[in-house]
């Protein structure tokens, strides 16, 4: 029997596996049975070189659970004493206290940079042994055990068949890796695809109304996933079929890429666009990161283009540094080939069904834009590559590329100015009434509803030379696309007062809403009032809803315009009514009105020129109390106006018909509404 100190120059590496592995502490299955894995798969690399004699045998890994242990065994290569010596003892650790605090807070860099695969067991351990064989021939069968201190003893023992057995006598506070649901669990979760079968005990089936143990090896892995083969040995349902087994509760995925190159680097997997039914579904943690088929994260930013984490899929690579900072992996060039090619070969598989394919295409499109949106977004050269095939949808549900939209509505909706306008709805059914409006013009409208859609508004119009996106309800038809110069207002100032005073004072407290109303000539056949939202403050509110550092637009309130069409056989009718009803009341108000007027007019033309220390105090006061006289005789005008206002139901009919159109009439109001219009009726 031998007696030792293992090899480190930290005096005691476990208390430092305890503290800074601890937080990572399930991956020590991981690395175990993988280390099983290459054993067995050396041997295997041995006996077909003709140096290994005789039958291989049973190959699989064996996980057992004992009362207190953990035993993972197989039938690999095995150790030596010497090779013990060398793999196990001696464990390089130069300058471990500096890497430590640069990599505390990263597992895998430790045990990766380190070798300690095998010394991630002490984790959960409180004792270790190793019973193992060698395949050489004439080798003894050698016994190491250590307690978790640097002192270890290696002796000869009885075993019979070659291969290694590692027993982990778990420590009191990590019990819960003794629960044969916790073992399984990690097993299916790192284990699941290595290339070596693995088994966690038998197979049960229900009998007797109990789970009953059968003689079948309870087998927890695929040893040759899809991912490994090549394209043309499979069929449209493998890549299903594995897609259920990935995501059992997911839909039918859109379609896949299958990712095989070994230069200038290794890289397999398959990459599936998923099927989204809302935002609620966005998961970024889908892709599962593999290194020759052990499971390592599923957190692949920096390997995987940001606007592709929302696939779902198995990415495969030895060329990725696993076991470095993110930070670095950021930087690494091998990292960036293999994001360049995946966006590529994203692409490329997009374009191939475009273009082979285009009815599927569209077919598909309004569940893909989410992602080739995102990209466009995020990546300049995914739009670059995309940009061909990236397409519009018109509100009848017909689709065109950019170029072929560009073509179809440059004839007609191109303004006075020479910009090319894209009108757009984000709610088909709620802008209904403007779509129209916009359709009877001739014009084409787009449907713009996903949750990117605002961002990419914003991109394309800074893509799209002489271009401009207007929502359709953001104005009256002919003020989106304005063919000649604006119809002037021909109604007199104290009318337009009139009409903007009872509109005006009509219209309800909305919270966080905003109403400007605008007397307009917008012809006798337009409606004779509109409600229409700002283009510029309701795109930063929808920005602001997606972008974080742009909660300013989001508190502040809706910004509508009512517009008042003077041409309307109605507001003609109601400006007559108006003016015969509030024209006795108000002849001797306006007369006194337009006589401070004049005054206002001679004090501020007295001031005019003057600096404001030359201005006397009396002067000010003068001015000032002659403005608040006017101010409150145009109070008196707004009284009156308000009070036929208030007893017109023509004109909350109509205000009402517009907010109800807008989604803005709810409530009590479209109560009083309902009602009014029963009775109008």
């Amino acid at each position: 029997m031998q007696n030792g100190k293992i090899g480190v120059t930290t005096e005691n590496i476990f208390p430092v596996i305890k503290k800074f592995l601890y937080s990572d502490h399930e991956i020590f299955l991981r690395e175990i049975v993988s280390n099983a894995v290459d054993a067995t798969q050396k041997l295997k690399t041995l006996s077909s070189k003709g140096q290994v004699s005789g039958e291989l045998g049973d190959l699989t890994v064996r996980v057992n659970l004992g009362a207190e242990t953990i035993t993972i065994s197989d039938h690999g290569i095995g150790m030596t004493a010497e090779e013990i010596e060398k793999y196990i003892n001696q464990i390089a650790f130069s300058g471990a206290t500096d890497f430590l605090e640069k990599y505390k807070d990263n597992a895998n860099a430790i045990i990766g940079h380190f070798g300690l695969g095998f010394y991630s067991s002490f984790m959960v351990s409180k004792k270790v042994e190793i019973i193992t064989k060698s395949y050489q021939e004439g080798a003894k069968a050698m016994k190491w055990s250590c307690d978790g201190s640097p002192e270890y003893s290696l002796e000869e023992c009885d075993k019979a068949e070659r291969g290694t057995d590692i027993v982990l006598y778990i420590d009191d506070d990590c019990k819960e890796f003794l629960q044969e649901s916790k073992v399984e669990g990690l097993l299916r979760k790192y284990c699941k695809f290595l290339p070596v079968q693995i088994a966690f005990g038998k197979k049960k089936e229900w009998k007797d109304g109990k789970n009953v143990e059968t003689d079948q090896d309870n087998i927890i892995n695929t040893t040759d996933p899809i991912w490994t083969k090549t394209p043309s040995e499979l069929k449209e349902e493998d890549y299903r079929n594995f897609y259920k087994d990935l995501y059992p509760m997911s839909d039918e995925p859109l379609f896949w890429i299958h990712l095989n190159v070994d230069y200038p680097f290794n890289l397999t997997g398959i990459l599936y666009f998923p099927l989204i039914k809302s935002n609620l579904d966005l998961q970024k943690n889908k892709i599962q990161l593999y290194c020759n088929q052990v499971y390592v994260t599923d957190s692949v930013e920096g390997i995987v283009p940001d606007f592709l984490t929302l696939l779902h899929g198995v990415i495969d690579s030895p060329d990725i540094p696993l076991n470095v900072s993110r930070s670095y992996l950021q930087s690494d060039a091998n990292v960036k080939k293999i994001s360049g090619y995946i966006t590529k070969k994203v692409a490329d598989r997009l374009t191939q069904i475009f273009k082979n394919d285009r009815a599927e295409f569209e077919k598909k499109w309004d569940d893909l834009k989410i992602f080739i949106n995102y990209g466009m977004l995020s990546d300049e050269e995914f739009y670059k590559k995309i940009e061909k095939i990236a397409l519009f949808k018109d509100t009848e549900d017909k689709y065109f590329t950019y170029d072929e939209y560009k073509t179809l509505i440059e004839g007609n909706q191109t303004d006075k100015d020479k910009n090319l306008i894209y009108l757009y709805a984000n709610n088909k059914e709620q802008q209904y009434g403007f779509i129209e409006a916009a359709k009877a013009k001739g014009y084409s409208v787009l449907v713009m509803d996903g949750g990117l859609d605002v961002a990419l508004i914003g991109m394309l119009e800074q893509k799209f030379a002489g271009s401009r996106f207007c929502r359709v309800d953001s104005d009256s038809v002919d003020n989106l696309i304005v063919k000649e110069d604006r119809k002037q207002n021909t109604l007199t100032a104290e009318t337009s007062r009139m009409v903007t005073s009872m509109f005006r004072q009509r219209m309800p407290k909305i919270e966080k809403a905003d109403f400007h109303v605008d007397v307009q000539p917008m012809g006798d056949t337009a409606r004779p009032v509109l409600i229409t939202q700002s283009e510029y403050m309701r795109r930063m509110k929808d920005m602001a809803a997606i972008q974080s550092g742009m909660n300013f637009y989001a508190e502040m309130p809706d910004m509508y315009t009512v517009i008042v069409n003077q041409d309307n056989c109605l507001i003609k009718r109601i400006i007559a009514d108006a003016e015969s009803a509030c024209a006795p009341k108000n002849a001797a108000v306006l007369t006194e009105i337009e006589s401070l007027k004049a005054e206002a007019d001679s004090l501020r033309n007295a001031q005019d020129g003057r600096k404001p220390e030359e201005i006397t105090q009396a002067e000010k006061d003068q001015l000032q109390d002659v403005e608040k006289q006017l101010a409150d005789k145009e109070n008196v005008l707004d009284a009156t106006f308000g009070e036929f206002a208030a007893g017109n139901k023509v004109i909350n009919e109509l205000i009402d018909l517009a907010l109800l159109q807008m989604g803005l009439l709810k409530g009590q109001a479209l109560d009083n509404f309902i009602n009014r219009s029963i009775e109008l009726i």
